[in-house]
């Protein structure tokens, strides 16, 4: 079993900054494809950012190169590095481990409890 602990999430004001971390103690990230989502409030959940085993990264449109999904293998850590932040970024995030697993034919999808950012003024 894969255990994602996020962190990093708090008040921040308009144009601000904050970056998320999420540590996977003992699971070796590197076979796994890494996301953030979020879910705001009355919304359904949404895929933010994806980093890939390659390292390949893909944004959501409304990111607008703002916010920097990065991975450290070593660490077993993901972060989302937040900049410019704006109100309707106000969302509890998800920290999200994804692999194929070929010897039960099947994906492995692993979920954190989620940390809150909520951007106001």
């Amino acid at each position: 079993q894969v255990q994602l602990v996020e962190s990093g999430g708090g008040l921040v004001q308009p144009g601000g900054s904050l970056r998320l971390s999420c540590v996977a103690p003992g699971t070796i990230i590197s076979i796994f494809s890494m996301s953030w989502y979020r879910q705001g409030p009355g919304k359904e959940r949404e895929l933010v950012a994806t980093i890939t085993r390659g390292g390949n990264v893909n944004y959501t449109d409304s990111i607008n190169g703002r916010f920097t999904i990065s991975r450290d293998n070593a660490k077993n850590t993901v972060y989302l590095q937040m900049n410019s932040l704006k109100p309707e970024d106000t969302a509890v995030y998800y920290c999200n481990a994804y692999r194929w697993d070929p010897l039960i034919r099947n994906v492995r999808d692993y979920w954190g409890k989620g940390t809150l950012v909520t951007v106001s003024s």
